[in-house]
């Protein structure tokens, strides 16, 4: 089974609220993301750093501390992925906007295909959740946190999934892109 990886670890600061714990969907971002993989990935591994004392104790779910998250995103993978042996589903805290029919469709390509990695598109763009082979993981371990994943994805043909969903595009890091999306303004810290 595929191994499913959400990374929550960052500072919040554009957002000035903790990005896991913004009202999203009748939960939180993490809440919801947490409910659309469950079931699908196994195992799920919320990666954690700045505010991980404010995220509560997740049912169902591994919880990794990186200590290290001001060093960015990569070094939060990296923390995930260090002791997987499969094929990792990686979403981002602040791409919400993702439902299970899309992961789904996710997994099944990706079973079917077993590319480097799987990334799914809205007209032509690039989107979040990715599929990354545990081939990689060598790579993206050794890979310099400066430059992020990015470079890993660079050096493979990527498969590239068109979807309908334009959820994979929304990255919500900021109190405008939130108000947008969800109609909700951001919380007092």
């Amino acid at each position: 089974m595929i191994a499913g990886v959400i990374l929550a670890a960052g500072e919040s600061r554009r957002m000035g609220f903790p990005k896991p714990l913004l009202p999203y969907k009748g939960t939180t971002f993490l809440g919801h993301l947490i409910d659309v993989l469950r079931g699908q990935v196994d195992p799920l591994i919320i990666v954690l750093g700045h505010n991980a004392d404010r995220i509560p104790v997740l049912l169902g779910a591994t919880v990794v501390i990186n200590h290290n998250y001001h060093l960015g995103q990569l070094s939060s993978l990296q923390a995930a992925i260090s002791n997987l042996k499969s094929a990792t589903l990686v979403c981002l805290v602040d791409h919400p906007c993702i439902e299970r029919p899309l992961v789904e469709k996710l997994i099944q390509t990706y079973e079917q295909h077993r590319p480097p990695v799987l990334i799914p598109t809205y007209r032509g763009r690039r989107g979040h959740p990715m599929i990354f082979s545990e081939e990689l993981f060598p790579e993206l371990l050794a890979a310099p946190l400066d430059q992020g994943a990015r470079v890993v994805v660079r050096r493979h043909q990527a498969m590239e999934l068109p979807v309908e969903d334009e959820g994979i595009l929304l990255d919500l890091d900021d109190p405008e892109s939130y108000k947008r999306v969800t109609g909700l303004p951001v919380p007092s810290a």
